[in-house]
């Protein structure tokens, strides 16, 4: 709109263009201020509001006079100055008020950092390292120290950093825009570490927006304090390097895995009421999780959020570890001290949603930049949140960039992806009316399963160790296949088919067990559709639902001893494993995010029987390899009895390798011991009685095996052997073949 500014330097600039300068309202401020010309003929002109006089100070000596170039205040422009300052090096400037003097670097005589193949790849959508092109970034930028801002907010007519360091003043430094990228960047010399700042934009009309944080901000400022700050993440000494060597074997659907599921903050809060810092759980609970044998902590989301009571579930600053725990650097200590105790990390990840607070994405710059406009598509009504427009190539260069963030500068060895099927259709949890058919009169959201799909490929292609994880509650097909297979493409899917249908018969008296039978074994007839992993998570023991031993029917005891051969059950079932914390030692209440597990109630001898029993659960799955080895495949599972509706019995074969041992397990879902059930085995030979959930040690009467069972070659169950077990009510047994 002014193209001739730069060809008259120091004079001749519209008056009117001046006003919008001296006014902050000017989209071209680079046009104006800082130096302009060439030798003798440079000027300089500097917004300064608040100053009386203006000087240009030269060469190392600054506070000497002979190098103190004095700038004329524009007229009917308030804070501007301008004039000659000869010569091509750095200059200072130093400004006074009321008998106060300060010094400052010009902003505007620094050159632009982001370069032309970052401003390509911006516009393409396909900057895989976004991060480190947009965001703030300390840096040292033509021989000094500062911080380099860059955002995207093409439909903006004025952008500016403001922050403490300028009164939040938006007219001060106002931004470079970068070309038709719809990027907007500034270098402000002397801002580093821990500065707070946010975006002050105008949006298209003019209209001045809230305050903005940055959407690829590395820290945010204690809630509900919610500014951006500026974190350098360069220079980790990480030290996880065998682990990074090996992790894949340690993710692999033949590995076992073993996941414990925890939310940070009310995972063991202080005396104070205070949550763990990143430095205490680096040390407390990856202590404790490898104690107890989980192979990975996967942590509900840590990406900053502004609303204690969403969980980490909305975020607002997706490139930003929550500081309620510590900076980012602690944050790496967490994940870097579980590597070395050979615990994987996983996190939650949340592309599908995100809230409406004013200083997030939503209409960021005036528009609906991040979200789809129309509200049919981009407004979930069960959550009062926004969606993501997954079509648009920079919005889903964010999300895809961000998977790659967490794997690359925080060594994160996995991504959980929440609520996967609210982004595969267009009609999730509406009414007819209420959503926008796809282009072919569809349900399927073509944009989000494109996302999906590209951000597996580039997380598996970049980072061949790791492992992505859908929630995905549907039966949306091929959640787990290769993308060039036509699948989504992700390691994994939680099972919540089996989920409901295994609590929903546990919550059976068991009176009522044999006419729900098959709830569970309905599972076994897809269990391999798919690489499942099967979840007990935080969904389950809250909002009035219970926690898992109150879930359970009968008196206490009765609790007790459902729950231990539930989870005999479900680690003895085929597919990877999630437990919630707490339900590891059978917490009586439901989870409340705003307290602390009950860690008193190991004071109480079946609490820890049955932190035990998980222990050795546990052990047990990591270390024989038929109970995980095929756990995604067919080949693995075999059911012995699977008909016995009217005992409530239920047996199955686990197998591995050619040349591991079988496993076999046997429930017993009845409050009555069957003293002498005949049960097919493969081969004769001793089965040891590897566990059994009603052993004393886990709070049980200790009724079962002597240790081991001797089978005949006595056919029974289609099986070449068999032998007379003894069930305890109420258990799980596991054997595990020793005459191979």
């Amino acid at each position: 709109m002014h193209s001739d500014i730069t060809s008259r330097p120091g004079q001749g600039v519209p008056k009117d263009v001046l006003q919008q300068i001296a006014l902050g309202t000017f989209d071209d401020p680079f046009a104006v201020l800082g130096p302009h010309g060439q030798g003798d003929l440079r000027h300089v002109t500097a917004l300064m509001p608040g100053a009386e006089t203006l000087e240009a100070l030269l060469g190392h000596e600054a506070d000497a006079g002979a190098h103190a170039l004095v700038l004329a205040p524009v007229p009917d422009c308030p804070g501007l100055f301008t004039g000659p300052v000869p010569g091509e090096g750095a200059y200072r400037l130093r400004a006074s008020a009321g008998g106060t003097v300060w010094e400052a670097d010009d902003p505007y005589r620094f050159g632009p950092v982001l370069g032309e193949m970052d401003e390509h790849l911006i516009a393409k959508g396909a900057h895989r390292r976004l991060w480190e092109a947009l965001g703030a970034h300390a840096m040292t930028h033509e021989g000094v120290a500062g911080t380099h801002f860059a955002v995207w907010a093409p439909n903006a007519r004025r952008v500016s950093v403001v922050g403490p360091f300028n009164q939040w003043d938006g007219r001060r430094h106002v931004m470079r825009r970068r070309g038709t990228t719809g990027v907007w960047e500034i270098f402000l010399p002397g801002i580093g570490e821990n500065a707070s700042y946010k975006y002050e934009i105008l949006g298209p009309d003019g209209a001045l927006q809230p305050l903005k944080a940055d959407p690829l901000g590395f820290g945010s400022e204690h809630p509900p304090a919610n500014a951006s700050v500026v974190h350098d993440l360069r220079g980790y000494g990480w030290s996880d390097g065998d682990w990074m060597r090996d992790r894949a074997g340690c993710n692999a659907r033949t590995a076992p895995i073993s996941i414990y599921e925890v939310h940070l903050a009310s995972w063991k809060r202080r005396s104070d009421g205070r949550a763990i810092s990143y430095v205490e759980a680096a040390e407390e609970l990856v202590d404790y999780a490898a104690a107890m044998g989980f192979t990975h902590i996967e942590l509900m989301p840590v990406s900053e959020y502004p609303f204690d009571g969403s969980w980490g579930y909305q975020p607002v600053g997706l490139y930003a570890p929550t500081v309620r725990h510590g900076p980012p650097h602690e944050f790496r200590d967490l994940v870097d001290a579980a590597h070395r105790k050979g615990l994987g990390v996983i996190l939650d990840w949340v592309g599908a949603h995100f809230p409406t607070d004013a200083h997030g994405l939503g209409k960021f710059d005036g528009t609906a930049l991040y979200e789809y406009a129309d509200p049919r598509e981009g407004f979930h009504q069960d959550w009062n949140t926004l969606i993501y427009n997954f079509g648009r190539t920079e919005v889903a260069n964010y999300l895809t960039a961000n998977a790659l963030y967490w794997m690359e500068e925080y060594h994160v060895d996995g991504l959980r992806a929440d609520a996967v099927a609210s982004m595969l259709y267009r009609d999730y949890s509406r009414k007819a009316g209420e959503w926008v058919p796809n282009k072919d009169g569809g349900r399927e959201n073509y944009e989000a399963i494109a996302l999906l799909q590209q951000m597996n490929t580039l997380s598996y292609g970049a980072h061949p160790g790791t492992l992505t994880a859908a929630e995905e509650s549907t039966a949306y097909p091929g959640v787990t296949r290769p993308v060039d297979q036509g699948g989504l493409g992700f390691g994994y899917k939680w099972n919540m088919g089996w989920m409901h249908d295994t609590l929903g018969y546990m919550a059976e008296a068991p009176v009522n067990r044999p006419h729900h039978h098959n709830r569970m074994t309905f599972g076994l007839t897809y269990a391999f559709s798919e690489n499942f992993i099967l979840p007990i998570s935080h969904d389950e023991v809250v909002y009035g639902k219970g926690s898992m031993l109150t879930k359970m029917p009968g008196e206490r005891a009765e609790k007790f001893s459902n729950l231990r051969a539930f989870y005999g059950f479900m680690w003895a079932q085929p597919g990877k494993k999630l437990l919630f914390m707490g339900q590891d030692f059978a917490q009586e209440a439901e989870w409340a995010y705003a307290g602390s597990l009950d860690w008193a109630a190991l004071e109480r001898p079946e609490h820890a029987g049955m932190q035990r029993l998980v222990r050795d659960l546990n052990t047990l799955y990591r270390g024989t390899p038929a109970l995980h080895a095929q756990d995604c495949s067919p080949e693995g599972f075999q059911w012995i009895e699977a008909d016995d509706a009217g005992h409530s019995v239920y047996a199955w074969l686990r197998r591995g390798g050619p040349e591991d041992p079988n496993a076999v397990a046997i429930c017993n879902f009845s409050p009555v011991e069957q003293s002498a059930c005949r049960l097919g085995l493969p081969a004769p030979g001793r089965w040891r009685e590897a566990l059994n959930t009603d052993a004393a040690i886990y709070g049980g009467q200790g009724r079962g095996n002597m240790g081991a069972v001797m089978a005949e070659p006595r056919p029974s169950h289609g099986q070449a052997a068999s032998a007379e077990i003894c069930l305890p009510p109420l258990s799980t047994v596991i054997l595990v073949q020793e005459d191979v």
